[in-house]
């Protein structure tokens, strides 16, 4: 008998030493955002949406300083630019770009992000 390995892909974010596997991406949920801690200390927060495409940020709310980005709600506006609303003081960020649509002189870092196997 032969048994077989089903792999599961890994979402990855680049960083400046190449690409990293931060989760499987089946524990990703559509809709619902996972925080992942980087080599060099910094946090991101790893979206899967409900079309199924990944997009990654840094996970601190710049207006509140609490990480918490990972925890927010998908939106998309009607243009429809895909956002995360801060499960604080609802400020949205665009997931494509970081800018905040409330207060587009604010801003969020954001990262590649990849499947690989």
């Amino acid at each position: 008998m032969t048994t077989s390995a089903t792999l599961t892909p890994k979402v990855a974010l680049h960083t400046d030493n190449g690409w990293l596997p931060v989760c499987d991406w089946d524990r990703l949920t559509p809709g619902r955002g996972v925080a992942v801690l980087l080599p060099d200390g910094r946090q991101a927060a790893v979206f899967r949406d409900g079309a199924g495409r990944l997009h990654a940020l840094g996970n601190r709310d710049p207006f509140t300083g609490a990480y918490v980005l990972s925890r927010g709600l998908l939106g998309s506006t009607p243009e429809g630019r895909v956002y995360v609303a801060s499960p604080l003081l609802k400020q949205r960020f665009d997931l494509g770009t970081g800018e905040c649509l409330d207060d587009p002189a604010v801003r969020v870092p954001t990262h590649r992000a990849r499947l690989q196997d």
